[in-house]
């Protein structure tokens, strides 16, 4: 018998697929940016506008796509690279006479003026004006701090608001009724007594000066405005100055 000899196939080379990570994605600029926690996607993009960014050497144009890990960017000359720590939450206890920003012009004191010695880049969400006292919430996450300054994000703010004439049923009817600004149909509010001359206002949008303004419809000034709660998050005993990490749920919240 003739012994055959069996011919192999021959050997294809697999060629390993991608892995999900080693796929190049590109994002735009301003969120990469956010995604670092260096600042807001609004800042980042006021920063790109400013010419203060520059990706691989060039000056960055607003719009810009990148592919992190691939391209160096830079902000005011310093690298800007991905987290690689939590991020920070914090509700504060904003006292009056100190404005909510992050650096201010005039060279008033800034609300993170008290958290500096954390050493963390720490930026207010939203705002509280320079009259006014009360929980501000404070991070370095860009995205959470984006949505939760957007027009269409709702999240409540309750608000203790002492007020030099004394309140009445009249009044509160007025506050709760439909009110309109600068031409703008203000969302309705919620309000009641809390007092002879306080009243608690629950707010679920964020115009400039809002409760201020509608009690100067209404005839009434307003001497003390306190924030005293941001959807679940509330200021509790916090003193003025004062702050306190988020908890989980508090966090958890916002996400929501």
């Amino acid at each position: 018998m003739t012994n055959r000899t069996k011919r192999r196939k021959p050997t294809r080379l697999r060629q390993k697929p991608k892995s999900k990570t080693a796929l190049e994605t590109t994002v735009r600029l301003q969120k990469y940016i956010a995604d670092c926690g260096v600042m807001s996607r609004r800042a980042a993009e006021e920063a790109i506008s400013a010419r203060r960014v520059k990706v691989n050497g060039l000056t960055a144009e607003l719009g810009q796509k990148i592919t992190p890990g691939t391209d160096e960017v830079l902000l005011d000359g310093a690298k800007v690279s991905p987290r690689l720590t939590p991020y920070t939450y914090l509700a504060l206890n904003k006292p009056r006479g100190i404005v909510s920003t992050a650096r201010d012009e005039k060279g008033r004191p800034c609300v993170t003026d008290l958290v500096r010695h954390l050493g963390i880049r720490l930026y207010p969400v939203g705002r509280l004006d320079m009259d006014s006292d009360g929980l501000l919430l404070l991070t370095d996450d860009g995205r959470l701090a984006e949505r939760l300054t957007h027009p269409s994000h709702t999240i409540s703010k309750t608000y203790h608001v002492t007020v030099r004439e004394e309140t009445s049923d009249a009044l509160v009817k007025i506050l709760s009724s439909p009110m309109t600004l600068d031409g703008y149909r203000l969302k309705p509010v919620e309000v009641k007594k809390l007092g002879e001359h306080q009243l608690e206002m629950i707010l679920h949008e964020g115009r400039n000066r809002q409760i201020r303004r509608m009690c100067e419809t209404a005839g009434v000034h307003v001497t003390r405005l306190t924030r005293v709660a941001i959807g679940s998050i509330t200021l509790g005993h916090l003193r003025p100055g004062a702050f306190r990490s988020l908890r989980r749920e508090e966090i958890e919240s916002l996400l929501n």
